[in-house]
């Protein structure tokens, strides 16, 4: 039975909701990694340059806070999402924060048969 022209533009929605929700994930994700960098090189380094290396820290805090208020608007909806985007800048708990909406982002796109690897949705994302 050919699609609907509604069925067609809700099938378009819907993958185009799996792929902002899979860059998303990979923007969560490189956050994650340079946050956990930061905290372990944090201890290794001279407080001088530490204090130096906070701003870009403090950068990825601000980038992370917006892609988990973008990504758990559209995974928990808005009041959610501004909680948790606010949750994001204390530090530790934004870590906690970040782990968890990428736990459910990584079980949403599996659910809709994306690949998902370490670093989130692997290749082109084809539905």
């Amino acid at each position: 039975m050919p699609q609907t022209v509604s069925e067609h533009t809700q099938y378009q929605i819907i993958t185009e909701d799996i792929k902002l929700i899979a860059f998303r994930q990979k923007v969560i994700l490189v956050c994650i990694l340079i946050y956990l960098s930061a905290v372990a090189g944090q201890s290794m380094i001279p407080v001088g340059i530490s204090l130096i290396l906070g701003i870009p820290v403090g950068i990825v805090i601000i980038v992370a806070a917006v892609f988990i208020f973008l990504l758990a608007t559209k995974l928990y909806g808005a009041v959610v999402g501004i909680f948790l985007g606010i949750l994001t800048l204390i530090p530790l708990v934004g870590l906690f924060v970040l782990l968890i909406v990428n736990g459910k982002a990584t079980k949403m796109l599996k659910e809709n048969g994306v690949d998902v690897g370490l670093l989130g949705a692997r290749g082109p994302i084809s539905l």
